[in-house]
């Protein structure tokens, strides 16, 4: 039998936290686990710990926290005195410098929740879904000096949930890639993982999202609407102006009524609202700002909106 192979994992949000667990579970050696600096979180603005750090310390495992990689020779130093058989990576937050790429023998295997080439970048989980797609999947792939361009070395699909939002999603991709990863690893042990280039020409990008990607343009049709609403949760999420005010949406569903794009409908204490394409959007539960979330019954007892009012 092989001995159990020597890794270093880095990493940093909750969706990192299944594999790091699995691989220990599986009886992989994880001698050190590298994730990102604690983050003033909450009003108090106390420094937090990444989910990585919380788990990597119930397991009992040494940890660092470096607040750069590139160029830092105590790391350097570290990671090779362990002469780690494979580095992997699964959402780490910063990019993989080259004398890592080369250290070890298997490579950095990173875990990527996309079928790439489709969805590189930052935010593949809320791209999926804002774009409608009804599958998506995991892919592990070996660490290049490219944007996730890495050669694939294993893929499973999961079918994307009609309700399904980005928050409800991302943990049943975590617990698949966990288990895909320590396939992974053990293929590569056994010579049995082939890796394979991407096919460049395919690929599609998943940028970072910024809070303007949350801003509803009622030109789209509703169930483009309907698909950012569910992919951009839990930030930017989806909001507009009602009264010179925000206003966020936290729940729609496409309906069969009409109205202009932006135009609001009160239809036996149902709120609609007119978005393109001669289609609309049934508003379920909002938020007005500087209050709560509320059902849109309490919405129109609570502000009355005018017939032909507008939102935007």
């Amino acid at each position: 039998m092989n001995p159990p192979l020597n890794l270093v994992f880095a990493g940093t949000p909750a969706f990192a936290v299944p594999t790091l667990e699995g691989l220990v579970q599986a009886g992989f050696l994880v001698r050190l686990v590298i994730t990102q600096p604690d983050r003033p979180r909450g009003r108090g603005m106390e420094l937090a710990y990444s989910p990585v750090k919380q788990k990597s310390l119930q397991l009992g495992l040494p940890t660092i926290q470096p607040g750069r990689i590139k160029d830092n020779q105590e790391l350097r130093g570290e990671l090779s005195a362990i002469n780690p058989d494979a580095i992997i990576v699964v959402g780490y937050g910063r990019i993989i410098p080259q004398w890592m790429i080369e250290l070890p023998r298997l490579g950095n295997i990173n875990l990527h929740a996309s079928l790439l080439p489709r969805y590189r970048g930052a935010a593949p989980i809320q791209w999926a879904i804002a774009n409608g797609d009804a599958i998506t999947g995991v892919t592990t792939m070996r660490i290049d000096a490219g944007l996730d361009t890495g050669d694939i070395l294993l893929q499973k699909e999961l079918a994307i949930m009609p309700d399904e939002t980005a928050e409800m999603l991302g943990p049943r991709l975590a617990t698949i890639g966990a288990t895909l990863m320590i396939d992974t690893l053990k293929g590569l042990n056994e010579w049995a993982t082939q890796p394979r280039a991407q096919d460049h020409s395919r690929a599609t990008q998943a940028p970072t999202l910024t809070r303007e990607d949350g801003r509803i343009d009622f030109h789209r049709s509703g169930t483009e609407i309907w698909n950012r609403l569910r992919g951009f949760q839990p930030w930017p999420g989806a909001f507009t102006k009602f009264r010179d005010k925000n206003l966020h949406v936290w729940e729609a569903r496409p309906v069969h009524d009409r109205a202009s794009a932006g135009e609001l409908v009160i239809q036996n204490d149902r709120l609609i609202v007119g978005c393109g394409a001669n289609s609309a959007l049934e508003l379920r539960v909002v938020q007005p700002e500087g209050k709560k979330r509320m059902s849109a019954l309490d919405f129109i007892h609570g502000y009355r909106p005018r017939p032909g009012e507008m939102l935007g």
